[in-house]
Order: C-alpha cells, then sequence, then structure tokens
C-alpha cells in the first residue's frame, strides 16, 4: 500500500516519510485545535458538540496540514493536493 502512494505520488522515500508525518502531525493538531475551540463554547461534549465538531475539524484540517507543511518543507506537495482535493469537490 505505502509503494502504491509512493509512486503515486512519485517522491522518494524520505520525502514519503515527511508527508506521512504532515499529515500526522496536521491531523493530530486540527483535532485538538476543535475540541479546544468547542470546549470554551459548550460546557459538555453532548449531541451538539459532535454535530458541531465533524464541521469545523473538516474546516480546519486544509489549514492545520498547510501550517505543519511548511517547516516539514512540503508545502508544495500539500499546495498542490489541496488544489486537486478542493477541484474535485466542486466537481470538476
Amino acid at each position: 500500500m505505502f509503494k502504491k502512494l509512493k509512486e503515486k505520488w512519485n517522491v522518494t522515500w524520505w520525502r514519503f516519510a515527511l508527508i506521512f508525518c504532515t499529515f500526522a502531525i496536521g491531523g493530530s493538531s486540527c483535532a485538538k485545535l476543535a475540541s479546544w475551540l468547542l470546549q470554551h463554547i459548550f460546557s459538555e461534549k453532548d449531541f451538539v458538540y459532535w454535530v458541531m465538531y465533524v464541521p469545523l475539524v473538516s474546516l480546519l484540517w486544509p489549514l492545520c496540514v498547510i501550517v505543519v507543511s511548511i517547516p516539514l518543507g512540503q508545502f508544495i506537495f500539500f499546495k498542490n493536493y489541496l488544489k486537486k482535493m478542493w477541484y474535485k469537490i466542486k466537481g470538476g
């Protein structure tokens, strides 16, 4: 599975590892940030909290991944990745 992704993205193993670290750190930081923001709005993690959590994470994820990609040197990869995602979401 990793080999197929590496070939699809046409990157070296070192760059592949950096991309995966960016995904992991960006996703984790996005989840923490969303949880932190919602804890200041809602006192309990009830149904409304989780209904708000999912869209908030979806909106914050691209921002978090881009921010994390800069120090890891993967900004160009993720800029192009997010462009492709946006193009597919728009129905292109």
